[in-house]
């Protein structure tokens, strides 16, 4: 019996002797499997059929494995060398975009069917005759084989052989293609995720910065040398934030530090009608999120709950561990909740929310609701998984 090798195996290019190795093996699995159901149902004596079972079938794949390897790097021997399921992942890229597909390339692992044919038939025979020789050398058992016999014999030995070898080959070759259809979609679902995530980054920032300009603009017409003093301010923001929202997680001291930043330039505007007060335990400093993550959050209360308001008010952000969640509160006293502010559907809001979906998918949220006390106010809550972790794609 021929055992055919896995032609799309997923291992890496500069690794390919541990994958033949493993093929190796599992056919050596196959001929013990076939050795024993040759015992129970025949009466064959257990070792000398497993002897010979497993010896043609590591013959057989060896032969076909070995052949099937060598002719493929024969006949793509003027092609670059790349992963074996590179072509896989370019199918599954071109169906995740809009660019016109191109001429699909071959596996630089995979001769095609018509080479494979034949091959399997000269190594079913090779392998067979080899193995047979092989096992009755150790056992003093001769079998009949190609070598021995009539011509019946031998033509009934080799249908019996290719049968099992073709479907074989061909059930590894189909399991071996669908993993890495799934190991390239689960690649450009990752991908397209993170490109998403950087969309909405870009989004963020601009919306962040033409609501500050809003503000200077007025600023400037009604008090000039506090419209330097916050565009001062806004430089110095800029500066010192611009290198950390390039990058995809922060700590959340990092978080706060530029939620400081950007409240002292609000402080500038409103003045002692802005108050805030922070709350970060120093075991949670390190914990990564998202950049401008909050910010969203806090520009909200500003704009819809103390703004609003004559007197102000403050604006409350902690943090605190809740089990594997970490739980993230801004708090504001300002007017409370209002049709517009409370729907959900507000620039800010929306974004915090689709970048909370994107990379957590349902271990993640964000809730908005009035805040609770004589102070009044709004209070948004953020929870999310306390090790960051790509979006769960099972079903």
């Amino acid at each position: 019996m021929s055992i055919a090798a896995d032609p799309m195996s997923t291992a890496a290019a500069p690794r390919q002797s541990a994958p033949f190795a493993v093929r190796g093996l599992r056919s050596m699995g196959f001929g013990a499997f076939i050795g024993v159901a040759l015992h129970l149902a025949f009466g064959m004596p257990l070792w000398t059929g497993l002897v010979h079972s497993v010896s043609i079938s590591t013959m057989c794949w060896f032969c076909i494995d070995g052949s099937r390897i060598g002719v493929a790097r024969w006949l793509h021997r003027h092609e670059p060398a790349r992963p074996p399921q590179a072509g896989m992942r370019e199918g599954a890229a071109r169906r995740y975009s809009s660019a016109p597909a191109g001429p699909s390339k071959p596996n630089p692992r995979w001769p095609g069917w018509p080479w494979m044919l034949p091959i399997i038939v000269v190594g079913t025979v090779v392998g067979f005759s080899a193995g047979n020789e092989i096992a009755g050398w150790i056992t003093g058992h001769r079998s009949p084989g190609y070598l021995r016999g009539s011509l019946s014999q031998a033509l009934s030995m080799l249908t019996l052989s290719l049968v099992p070898g073709v479907v074989i080959t061909y059930w590894f070759y189909s399991r071996e293609v669908i993993a890495a259809q799934q190991a390239a979609m689960l690649t450009a679902q990752r991908q397209a995720a993170e490109h998403q995530l950087k969309l909405l980054e870009s989004q963020l920032e601009p919306h962040m910065l033409f609501n500050t300009l809003a503000n200077l603009r007025v600023l400037i017409g009604i008090d000039p040398p506090r419209a330097q003093a916050m565009l001062d301010q806004l430089i110095a923001f800029l500066r010192a934030t611009l290198s950390g929202s390039r990058a995809a997680l922060h700590p959340l001291s990092a978080e706060f530090a530029r939620l400081a930043d950007y409240l002292a330039l609000m402080q500038v505007r409103m003045g002692s009608r802005l108050a805030h007060r922070f709350d970060l335990p120093a075991d949670l400093g390190a914990m990564p999120v998202p950049p401008l993550l909050l910010q969203p959050l806090v520009e909200n209360c500003i704009k819809h709950g103390l703004e609003p308001k004559v007197a102000g008010g403050r604006i409350d952000v902690s943090a605190v561990r809740d089990g594997a969640q970490l739980v993230l509160t801004v708090r504001d006293t300002g007017a409370g909740l209002s049709d517009t502010h409370g729907d959900g559907t507000r620039f800010g809001l929306l974004q915090v929310r689709e970048r909370l979906a994107t990379l957590y998918g349902t271990a993640a949220s964000l809730e908005l609701r009035a805040a609770e006390g004589a102070e009044g106010g709004t209070l948004a809550i953020v929870r999310l998984p306390l090790a960051p972790h790509a979006k769960d794609s099972s079903p």
